[in-house]
């Protein structure tokens, strides 16, 4: 399933990114793993379709895009996704529940 110019892999998605495994109106997020550059809805996606175990988006790559607003296409930093509560360009609402699973997604930020 492609959302804006990126390709999203998951396991029964809609058009903003639900997948089997998380499907609320607010369930509209992909992310990017380190493991494979690829983007998934969930870590169970992950999982079930890829060849590895995940790898946590690392910390210093926190500019580069690695969440990926589902309604819109709209890319965001970790730390800009974890800052707000939903899209900053279309306003989607995303489940703050996800925020929950961050590590399983982001490395902790860096520390000087």
């Amino acid at each position: 399933m492609a959302s804006g110019s990126r390709q999203v892999r998951g396991v029964h998605l809609d058009s903003q990114t639900r997948c089997a495994h998380y499907r609320q109106l607010i369930d509209v997020i992909a992310l990017r793993h380190a493991c494979c550059d690829a983007w998934y809805p969930c870590h169970l996606c992950h999982r079930e379709l890829a060849d590895h175990p995940a790898v946590p988006w690392p910390a210093a790559r926190g500019t580069e895009p690695a969440v990926l607003c589902g309604v819109c296409g709209h890319e965001m930093t970790a730390a800009e996704y974890l800052g707000t509560g939903s899209c900053p360009a279309c306003q989607a609402l995303f489940n703050p529940g996800c925020k929950a699973h961050a590590p399983l997604y982001f490395e902790p930020p860096l520390r000087p």
